[in-house]
């Protein structure tokens, strides 16, 4: 029986062909409108997810707060202070240094660039690999003995040197007042992708470098933060707390004056952020399947009137109420799932192109596009409840004379 309702109704959408694809349209645009929502939002999530990975999932950052007033010269960091951190928290720790850097111009020649310098450990590379293409990484003797050698990133080299290999090439710069000359002992790469390099604030135009950090611990080797990488199986809030509690009584502080960040805390805002806006968002687009509904049940309520007649063969015939209750409400959710259908080719294509023309990874989860099209089948179901019943309930008398 349903096998032949389903044919009668794919019977009477090809017989409206552009009627039956104009009542569609609200709901191909809904289901398109919510699985393209929901696709960008998990993607843009997982981009997220990948940019905190890529940077450190176990980074933290520890700074005085800025809501203390009375601060006090001996509540910034020194080089010692980090020390001590590493003898008491050395087997939770795998990097920590001043979360120092510093922008300034760079003098080559003839050429000037502007450069993000950023101040690190010779064990930055352990935590934050690159790609070294030339010379070597910053070593414990830069670190100690405060050498103004540099690690360059490959195009920074180029455009201020006009060669990717400038290991032994030197460049004037100045920093916290102190003009020194500096030289290129590595050039490294980093590959990552456009939406990295835009979350993180990566210009073409400006240079990239690595250089000691006890080069920017500025003045008379204080600093106003520190920046460390915890072991990757640390509960990261405990030894957060501890961390804190230490640093305030080497500091004769309340563990309150201190502000911690961590980059797990930072995710799991933005993730709940974008989840948040992805289904609010999501929401107002579901709303074009109520329209869609609607037109649903309005084309209903006409092909029931066009086929009154039909209506009452059927029933003179021994068609029962329910018979042809079932035939109406089998064509509406046809049509609504057809509709559903289209729209999560049409989603799933756009997405996709989307993802292919920005060189990112989407995601399109299976279970999404299951939902959207038993979800505009519900809809047709849900919208053809009225004009089915309306069908059955006709007087077959009255629909044999119907003209």
């Amino acid at each position: 029986m349903l096998i032949e309702n389903m044919i009668m109704a794919f019977h009477a959408i090809r017989a409206n062909k552009m009627r039956s694809f104009l009542t569609m349209l609200g709901i191909i645009i809904g289901i398109g409108s919510v699985i393209s929502i929901v696709s960008i939002g998990d993607t843009m999530r997982g981009l997220f997810s990948d940019l905190y990975k890529d940077v450190g999932i176990t980074q933290a950052y520890i700074s005085i707060g800025y809501w203390v007033e009375d601060v006090r010269t001996s509540d910034y960091f020194t080089l010692d202070d980090l020390e001590r951190i590493k003898r008491v928290f050395g087997d939770e720790i795998d990097y920590i240094d001043s979360s120092a850097s510093a922008s300034a111009d760079a003098h080559a020649g003839r050429t000037t660039m502007k450069f993000d310098f950023s101040g690190v450990d010779y064990n930055y590379q352990d935590v934050q690999p690159v790609t070294i293409l030339h010379g070597r990484y910053l070593n414990e003797g830069d670190i100690l003995g405060r050498k103004t050698n540099v690690v360059m990133e490959k195009q920074s080299a180029v455009k201020l040197f006009g060669t990717e290999n400038a290991v032994g090439k030197t460049f004037r710069t100045t920093l916290y007042g102190n003009t020194d000359e500096y030289t290129v002992v590595g050039v490294y790469e980093k590959k990552m992708n456009a939406f990295q390099a835009l979350m993180m604030g990566v210009s073409s135009d400006t240079g990239a470098a690595f250089i000691p950090y006890t080069l920017l611990t500025w003045p008379n080797d204080n600093f106003y933060a520190c920046r460390l990488f915890a072991k990757s199986d640390v509960d990261m809030s405990d030894f957060m707390n501890r961390l804190m509690a230490f640093i305030a009584k080497m500091k004769g502080r309340n563990p309150e004056d201190f502000s911690g960040q961590t980059a797990i805390e930072e995710m799991g805002t933005v993730d709940s952020v974008m989840g948040a806006l992805s289904a609010a968002v999501g929401g107002i687009a579901a709303i074009s399947l109520l329209v869609g509904g609607i037109g649903i049940m309005n084309i209903m309520l006409v092909s029931v009137t066009e086929r009154t007649r039909e209506i009452g063969i059927r029933k003179a015939l021994g068609a029962r109420t329910r018979d042809v209750l079932i035939q109406f409400l089998t064509e509406s959710a046809i049509l609504a799932a057809c509709g559903g259908t289209i729209g999560v080719i049409f989603a799933v294509s756009v997405v996709s192109l989307g993802g292919i023309l920005l060189n990112l990874p989407v995601v399109i989860k299976p279970g999404i596009i299951l939902l959207a099209v038993s979800f505009s089948a519900v809809v047709g179901i849900f919208f053809g409840i009225y004009p089915a019943s309306k069908a059955a309930k006709a007087d077959p008398i009255d629909a044999l004379r119907y003209e």
